[in-house]
């Protein structure tokens, strides 16, 4: 999984939310196999490979109290390929041979989010080849011995990919949670040129080995996300080891602390000065009592002490 954060000036406010639903999308491929047959019985093994353009894409689902034009929230996921090895059992009726169908499915499953608020953009996104099982049922008409038409239908489950990610501290923490499922259902037609174990027997017909090709459409691939976003309190009553490291322009302070929970030094703001000097970007919590500060609306970005040496640094070059 890898994700990437950036951020930028924005007046929005806090906003939460999810979404979730289905796709759809096209399959092609080729497939290859042996029959044997005894009387009207007809058995054997396929495997097959298919491209995929089956994909979920949702957008929006957020809310806030005060809606901003900058918050959106996006997650797609998609089935790229996808391949069976199958054992096939059935019976025959005239040129006709119905079958059920089953056994091991593989495929590559991406999935990718994007959650935009307060400022701070987090973007996310994992893939994974994917092992599961597949069931179905088809039917296949001869037109000639050695070319067959074939109609099939498969159920496709390939387990469910997810990802958890969470923006560094900045002020305020993004956080995204998505889900794909990646259960499909698969349509197809085809052809199949047949090669014939030995000479042709009216007794045998569907009997020998197989190549062909099919093409349909696909449908299912279930994806959820959920988005949240968390201002990180700036309250002087929870910080120590609190010191003077700068001053900016307008008069306020940027400080070196440690939250008392945490052993790490960040360089940021105390809230308490930013009620003075720019009371817009204070957040107060009413379930805890303690104050935050969108950082966006200062144009700041909270860093770690070590960040903090370096972009000084890379400033005085």
């Amino acid at each position: 999984m890898a994700f990437s954060v950036s951020n930028a000036d924005a007046q929005c406010a806090p906003s939460v939310g999810a979404n979730s639903g289905h796709g759809s999308g096209w399959v092609g491929g080729a497939q290859a196999g042996y029959n044997w047959q005894q009387g009207t019985w007809v058995y054997g093994v396929e495997t097959d490979i298919s491209g995929s353009g089956l994909k979920t894409s949702l957008d929006g689902g957020l809310t806030s109290l005060n809606p901003c034009l900058g918050n959106f929230a996006s997650t797609s996921a998609k089935v790229d390929w996808y391949g069976t090895v199958r054992g096939r059992a059935g019976w025959t009726v005239d040129k006709f041979f119905f079958y059920g169908t089953g056994g091991l499915a593989y495929g590559h499953v991406d999935l990718n989010s994007t959650y935009n608020a307060d400022g701070i953009t987090l973007t996310a996104d994992t893939s994974s080849v994917r092992a599961g099982w597949v069931a179905g049922a088809g039917i296949e008409y001869m037109l000639r011995p050695d070319l067959a038409l074939t109609l099939g239908y498969q159920y496709v489950d390939l387990g469910t990919l997810g990802m958890i990610a969470t923006s560094p501290p900045a002020g305020t923490n993004l956080t995204i949670n998505a889900n794909a499922h990646a259960a499909f259902s698969v349509v197809t037609v085809g052809f199949n040129w047949r090669f014939p174990a030995g000479p042709q027997s009216p007794t045998m017909p569907w009997q020998g080995g197989y190549v062909g090709g099919h093409g349909g459409g696909a449908w299912g691939l279930h994806t959820d996300a959920t988005y949240s976003e968390v201002s990180i309190p700036s309250d002087a009553r929870l910080k120590r080891d609190i010191a003077l490291v700068d001053r900016l322009p307008d008069g306020l302070g940027l400080y070196r602390y440690r939250y008392l929970w945490s052993d790490t030094v960040y360089v940021g703001v105390m809230a308490q000065e930013v009620a003075l000097l720019h009371p817009d970007a204070i957040v107060h919590d009413s379930l805890d009592g303690y104050l935050r500060v969108n950082y966006a609306r200062l144009g700041l970005h909270l860093m770690t002490l070590p960040e903090w040496r370096a972009r000084e640094a890379s400033a005085r070059l």
